[in-house]
Order: structure tokens, then sequence, then C-alpha cells
């Protein structure tokens, strides 16, 4: 993790750059081709690496982790008061930030993760965006998968398979990635192929996607939101209190 302007949540430490920093250090990363790795914490990100001390460690092997949803923002607040984060970020608005640049700047992208019919759509989506390539995050084997992403050329690799997989994935593989930027997005390859349902502009501004993703997938979301926001908000409050 870049030392430079982060703060420590839960032991996790997320970066205070907003969303121009963070394209600038992707643009000076391609263009000294340095590799950088990126990720996006969540409140499921924050509790996922509470529980596994190794995951943890993973996590913070991740060069930049920028903070994702109004949870992390309110912690940063709670936590911290105006040394928090001046404002709230979401990964799924600066991916279209990204595809702007991407676009501006003629980066090409590998997308790996998620379906194939997923990945499909990026292109009809976003006709102006290069893709080197694209491969689902279900079936694949990983020397195959390198040949694949290094004889493509990216400069951007974009990886969605979920917390802790992409993350652990990454650190694993990265040595064996010939692209300077591995960035994971979870579900946000929905947001490239715009797939994704997100709410009103009113439950954005207000920080209420969850709810929206809760009501149209609760199965797989009752867990996460139900259960994984209390458990956050126990863990700041004891984490306060224990410092006081």
């Amino acid at each position: 993790m870049l030392v430079n302007s982060s703060i420590d949540i839960l032991d996790i430490e997320v970066s205070k750059f907003d969303e121009i920093t963070l394209i600038e250090k992707i643009k000076d990363a391609i263009q000294l081709r340095d590799q950088l790795t990126i990720a996006y914490a969540n409140v499921n990100f924050i509790n996922i690496a509470q529980v596994d001390k190794s995951t943890l460690h993973k996590f913070n092997k991740i060069d930049i982790i920028h903070p994702d949803g109004i949870g992390i923002f309110l912690a940063s607040k709670f936590l911290y008061g105006n040394k928090g984060f001046n404002k709230r970020f979401t990964g799924s608005d600066f991916y279209h930030l990204l595809i702007k640049a991407a676009i501006k700047e003629r980066w090409s992208f590998f997308f790996f993760g998620d379906k194939d019919e997923t990945l499909q759509k990026i292109s009809s989506v976003h006709p102006d965006i290069i893709i080197a390539g694209y491969h689902n995050g279900f079936t694949y084997e990983n020397d195959k998968l390198f040949s694949m992403i290094n004889n493509s050329k990216p400069d951007i690799l974009v990886v969605g398979m979920g917390a802790p997989k992409q993350e652990d994935w990454i650190i694993s593989c990265k040595r064996n990635l010939d692209v300077k930027i591995v960035i994971a997005v979870g579900d946000g390859i929905k947001v490239f192929s715009n797939t994704k349902k997100r709410g009103p502009k009113v439950f954005q501004k207000l920080g209420l996607e969850w709810l929206v993703r809760l009501f149209f997938e609760p199965k797989r979301l009752w867990k996460r939101y139900i259960i994984g926001i209390p458990l956050f908000i126990f863990r700041l409050v004891r984490l306060r209190f224990s410092k006081n």
C-alpha cells in the first residue's frame, strides 16, 4: 500500500486520493512502466479482512486501496473526524472516469471475470475503448490466461471475481503479468457493460444504492448487508472506545 495520503480503517490502509489524482497515478504508472495494483474497500471488503489475518495481509499488499461507498466514508468521519475523507467515493463513478481517460489516452483493457455474455457487451456499450481481450472468471487455467493476457499487451487489466478471490489472484499472479495497471473491481465489470442496476439519483446521492442492490439480489446479498453492516458498526464502535 502506498503510504502517502491514506488512513487506517480496521487495519486496512485506505487511500485519500481523489478520483483525478488516482487517474494521474494510473497515467504515471503506464508511462513509466511501473506496475500498479488497485482495489476498492467497501464495508464487505473490510469485514472480510477481519476474519482472516492472512487475507488482511494480502489486502494490504495492494498498492492503492480506494474507498468505495457511504459506509467507508462515514467510518472515516467516525474514526478521524475532519481528517476523514472529504467526500463519498464509489467504484462505479470512478470506472466511468477511467473509461473517459482511457479513450483520451488510448489505453487498452483486458477484462478478466464475470460471464462471457457480460464481457461481450462491453464493446457495444463503449465502442471507443480499446479491448485487448477478455476471459470469464469461471473457467480458466492460470498459465494459459497469463499467455493470453501478456500476448494481448493491455495497459489495464480489470479483474472482477469478488473479494477476496480477486485480490488473492492479483497478489499471487502479478509477477506473471506483463501489464502495468491491475485493478480489482468485483462486479464492477457490469458497470463497463452497462448491466449493473444502479439506484435512482436520489439514492446515489444519499448513499443508499446498497438498498437497491439488496432489493434486486436478496438471496446473494442479505448476509452482506443485513448482518455485515451492523457487524461493521460494532467493530468501529469497539475500536473507537478501545482508543479512549
